[in-house]
């Protein structure tokens, strides 16, 4: 795979382990990333180190990533980039939910690095 770096990807994950696993498969993959653990602190470093794309948990404390996603969506800084659910949440109702909030892809728990990989290169465009 091409080595280049191909953009800054901001993950929201309150799960050391899962933050882990997805830092370094986008790492691996030639892309910065910017990890945080909770929605609020998200919604700042969104804005001020405008990434590509945002991979982002669903259930967290104080915020879930759903309204995350809505408040990224009305952030005239943030309304463009594109945002990826991944949760273990895995129920249709709960995609339909995400898609509505305004996410752009959808991935559930456990996920292979193909699939995270495919999903951010998807939005990416």
């Amino acid at each position: 795979m091409n080595t280049t770096l191909m953009g800054r990807i901001l993950i929201v994950e309150d799960t050391p382990s899962e933050m882990e696993l997805m830092s370094y498969y986008l790492r691996e993959s030639g892309y910065i990333v910017i990890g945080v653990n909770n929605a609020k602190v998200a919604l700042e470093k969104a804005i001020e180190e405008k990434p590509d794309v945002i991979v982002t948990d669903v259930v967290m404390p104080e915020m879930s990533g759903f309204e995350l996603c809505r408040m990224l969506k009305r952030h005239p800084m943030t309304e463009k980039v594109p945002i990826i659910i991944c949760t273990s949440k895995n129920q249709e109702i709960d995609r339909f939910w995400g898609m509505k909030q305004g996410a752009d892809a959808y991935i559930t728990k456990p996920f292979t690095r193909e699939q995270l990989i495919r999903a951010v290169v998807s939005v990416a465009g």
